[in-house]
């Protein structure tokens, strides 16, 4: 197998580079244990498609305790076993204990998963060690995890709205439903030493001509009759209108198939993408409740000179303030992680979403993931330009600090 490490990656945060290359194993051994990592990578994907969460952070809630859990249980291999057959074991156990706890409905399907791969590796002591140390990180992970605040009822904790007043968000149309995800800023992340340590600055004052830049962006291209908006700039919006867990569960899969780390590298890899996820999810929403921005949507109807109280957006503006934009936080965080620990550009791959059905895409590099994502928000109108680029700033920030700190998540328990 290729690598997809065409060049140095252009930013290696601290430890990244040490955790990259700390556990190289030759070329033949990382083919041989590539398809494991995979089997258990979908299995943990269709586990959270069909059995996850209403909370996208608590679904990589899933993804972090399965693949720390596995990443921990395959990082060093005890003498006297055969290496590789060790990690499959342990891997499969990790992430099948970790899975069918956070999901018993799906214990048939992960059984029959943990059966065949076990089926493929020898009987014997490495097989029997390694499905053991793959269970006792999964229970540990677990443990360590109760009572987190990542659950959807904590997630979604009541939020009151403030009065209604130029630039404080206020619940927008057509639902005018209450605010989503304030809890998360509550929550216990796996890294961070508060939710607020990366608390971005406020965003731009509402008589400063950079705001009056974005709403007129965001007026002229995000309306839903725009006719300034390109059809490709539409397809744009739409195409990555979905979660961003569905939208990178294939890059990363694809950067996960490609790696030469061997297996204990592909479960580094899932493990901190997740862990830093969780932790960016945190942190976006600590600054997304500490502002309170109201949405472009309302901005546009009742604020400024020329108010229009009949424009509407591309897309539904979701149920939470403006600044930043939690897909550019979590899109900036996913660049950051893939660019570290994959390198920043790859073989081309294609790419399909669930909201532009019959389109595909091609990306080189992950940071094409980022640059669409900070367009469509605007298009869609549902996000200023500011809150974009503030997310993707943020992202990058809560995921270089996990890779720089990640010796202290990686440690088996």
């Amino acid at each position: 197998m290729r690598s997809s490490r065409t060049r140095p990656a252009l930013v290696v945060l601290g430890a990244a580079a040490m955790l990259s290359a700390s556990v190289a194993v030759p070329q033949a051994a990382a083919t041989g244990r590539t398809s494991t990592a995979l089997a258990w990578y979908d299995a943990t994907a269709d586990t959270v498609v069909t059995a996850g969460a209403s909370t996208q952070i608590t679904n990589s809630r899933t993804w972090a305790i399965s693949w720390l859990a596995a990443a921990r249980a395959t990082r060093t291999v005890p003498r006297g076993v055969e290496h590789g057959a060790y990690q499959e074991a342990a891997l499969a156990g990790a992430v099948h204990r970790a899975l069918v706890t956070l999901a018993p409905s799906r214990a048939e399907q992960l059984d029959a998963t943990l059966k065949k791969t076990l089926h493929a590796i020898p009987d014997g002591p490495a097989e029997d060690r390694g499905v053991a140390a793959g269970e006792r990180q999964a229970d540990l992970a677990l443990k360590s995890r109760e009572g987190d605040g990542l659950d959807p009822a904590s997630v979604n904790a009541p939020y009151a709205v403030k009065p209604a007043t130029p630039g404080v968000w206020q619940p927008t149309p057509p639902a005018h439903a209450p605010a989503a995800q304030y809890g998360s800023r509550l929550a216990k992340p796996f890294l961070l030493r508060t939710q607020s340590q990366f608390r971005l600055g406020p965003p731009p004052a509402l008589d400063s001509r950079r705001y009056a830049a974005d709403l007129a962006e965001v007026r002229a291209y995000g309306a839903v009759d725009s006719t300034a908006r390109s059809a490709r700039q539409t397809e744009t919006a739409t195409f990555w209108l979905g979660s961003s867990l569905t939208l990178y569960t294939e890059p990363l899969r694809v950067a996960l198939s490609r790696t030469d780390q061997g297996i204990a590298g592909q479960a580094r890899l899932v493990a901190l993408f997740h862990a830093a996820l969780v932790d960016t999810q945190i942190a976006t929403s600590d600054s997304k409740y500490a502002y309170e921005r109201w949405r472009p949507v309302t901005a546009i109807r009742t604020g400024g000179i020329d108010p229009d109280p009949n424009w509407t957006p591309l897309h539904t503006t979701p149920a939470h303030p403006d600044h930043p934009s939690g897909h550019n936080t979590y899109s900036g965080a996913a660049q950051t992680v893939l660019a570290a620990l994959a390198g920043p550009r790859t073989a081309p791959f294609d790419l399909t979403s669930p909201t532009a059905p019959g389109v595909t895409r091609t990306y080189t590099t992950w940071k094409q993931l980022s640059d669409e994502n900070v367009d469509a928000r605007v298009f869609s109108g549902i996000h200023t330009r500011s809150a974009d680029e503030a997310g993707i700033s943020l992202g990058k920030h809560v995921a270089g600090y996990v890779l720089d700190n990640a010796g202290q998540l990686l440690a088996a328990r």
